[in-house]
C-alpha cells in the first residue's frame, strides 16, 4: 500500500482572496458586517418582512442580505444598518506595519447583545 500526500492550499485567511476576485477585502468586510445583522435578526427573532420595516428597505433586500447577495449593499449601507439595530460601530484608521506591503480593510468585533432588549449574548 502506498501512502501518499494529499496536496492543500493554505489559505490566507480572506477565501475572497484565495478565489483571486477583485476587491476581496470589501467583499470580506461586507460579509463580515452582513453575519452580524444576520445574527441580530435571528436573536431578536424578527421576520424578513419586520426587519426590512425597521431598516427602511424592502423584505427582497433583506432576503438578498441574509442569503448573502450583498452585490446591492454598500458598505455605508451595511454599517447604517447595525447602527439602526442599535449597534455602535467604530472606524478605526492605523498606520499599516513596515513588513507588510499593503494596507488593508477588515472588519473586527462580535454581535454582543443588549440584554435591554431581551435578546442573549451571542459568542
Amino acid at each position: 500500500m502506498q501512502n501518499t500526500m494529499k496536496q492543500y492550499t493554505v489559505s490566507s485567511g480572506n477565501v475572497f482572496h484565495d478565489l483571486e476576485l477583485p476587491e476581496s477585502e470589501e467583499i470580506l468586510a461586507k460579509a463580515e458586517l452582513a453575519r452580524q445583522i444576520a445574527a441580530i435578526v435571528r436573536c431578536r427573532h424578527l421576520n424578513q418582512a419586520k426587519t426590512a420595516r425597521l431598516l427602511g428597505t424592502t423584505q427582497p433586500k433583506i432576503s438578498a442580505l441574509l442569503n448573502g447577495n450583498l452585490a446591492g449593499f454598500s458598505l455605508e449601507r451595511l454599517i447604517r444598518f447595525l447602527t439602526t439595530l442599535g449597534r455602535d460601530v467604530q472606524i478605526v484608521v492605523n498606520p499599516k506595519p513596515s513588513n507588510r506591503p499593503h494596507a488593508r480593510l477588515s472588519v473586527a468585533g462580535g454581535v454582543a447583545a443588549s440584554s435591554s432588549q431581551g435578546e442573549k449574548s451571542l459568542p
